[in-house]
């Protein structure tokens, strides 16, 4: 290859590298629509070649279908949700004083059997006083919610119509044999289905298990707990008890110490429980994946991708465990 050859080959790799990392950023804003797409693609893809290829089906029509599908399973029911939480969460009107009333004369004993002041009034005031403050700022953040609405359907809409034509697109300038082509296209659609299918199950399944005991041991706006609940499945390692430990703590500092105790045991038993199992008996049946991929990639995920980061956080780490193996298996192996 001549130095001119170079030139253009390397001129053109940084003009490429310089560019994507430009609309990237500018992207940003979009990613969550952009990555949501991608996923209900990749969900309805079977539907897709069912339509087109074996009814015959235009790709604009059965775009149309598909759209009005993933509106109505996966669009109006999350929209929903997110609508109801931040209604319920703005609708609290917490006294500050009156909370500081119940949990004084505890942390009364608790100054004179040790001398030290553990909790100060003014800084439980205020702490209280913030809650409220969350639903506001759910709130303003809801534009942008909306708008990424907008941006997964107008791109799953593109990316309906093109079908075959993207798919072997990304095929051919994958960097990799047909075989290993093969493993990372399979890699990321269980990922990515185990991910959208088996999370939001089981937070719904969590959070209504986690309700059930929030309402028989009287936890106040329980439904509200309840879609917490639902979320917190989301976090890495601490995951539910980022919500009913603190719901104990509070019962025990009302006086209730006998809902106290159940809860936390209710919680310990079942509902962590339940996340453990569900998480074991979806890995099984749709991908497989070790829980520290999970753990981590969620953990990167959402810091990188947002909430949808949940979804392509361990996805992203698979696919780097992969590339190492298949490089190690190519370069490395065949050397020996």
């Amino acid at each position: 290859m001549s130095a001119k050859e170079q030139y253009w080959r390397y001129s053109l790799i940084t003009i490429i590298l310089v560019l994507g990392v430009i609309l990237f950023i500018e992207f940003i804003p979009f990613l969550g629509g952009i990555l949501g797409a991608s996923t209900i693609y990749i969900l309805v893809r079977n539907q897709m070649l069912y339509l087109t290829e074996k009814k015959k089906i235009r790709p604009s029509m059965t775009a149309i279908l598909l759209l009005i599908e993933s509106i109505l399973i996966f669009l109006i029911p999350l929209t929903l949700a997110v609508w109801l939480f931040i209604s319920k969460l703005q609708n609290i009107n917490l006294d500050p004083n009156a909370f500081v009333q119940e949990v004084e004369h505890i942390v009364n004993l608790i100054e004179n059997k040790t001398g030290y002041n553990i909790f100060d009034r003014d800084n439980i005031s205020s702490i209280v006083s913030t809650l409220p403050q969350i639903g506001q700022t759910l709130m303003s953040g809801i534009t942008g919610f909306v708008v990424n609405i907008f941006v997964l359907l107008f791109v799953l809409y593109f990316m309906i119509i093109g079908g075959k034509k993207m798919e072997k697109y990304i095929y051919e300038i994958l960097p990799f044999s047909q075989e290993n082509k093969k493993n990372v296209v399979k890699e990321i659609e269980l990922i990515v289905k185990s991910n959208a299918i088996g999370i939001p199950l089981l937070a719904i399944i969590q959070g209504l298990v986690a309700l059930i005991g929030y309402v028989i041991f009287g936890v106040p706006n329980a439904l509200l707990f309840g879609f917490l609940t639902c979320f917190a499945t989301i976090i890495p390692i601490v995951g539910t008890s980022i919500v009913w430990a603190p719901l104990v703590v509070y019962l025990a500092l009302t006086g209730n110490w006998i809902f106290a105790v159940c809860l936390a045991a209710y919680s310990l038993a079942i509902i962590t429980n339940v996340d453990n199992l569900i998480r074991f008996v979806l890995q099984k049946k749709l991908a497989d994946t070790h829980p520290l991929i999970t753990i981590f990639g969620v953990v990167i995920g959402l810091s990188l991708f947002g909430f949808m980061g949940v979804i392509f956080g361990p996805l992203l780490l698979s696919i780097f465990i992969l590339c190492v193996n298949i490089f190690k298996k190519e370069y490395l192996e065949d050397n020996k």
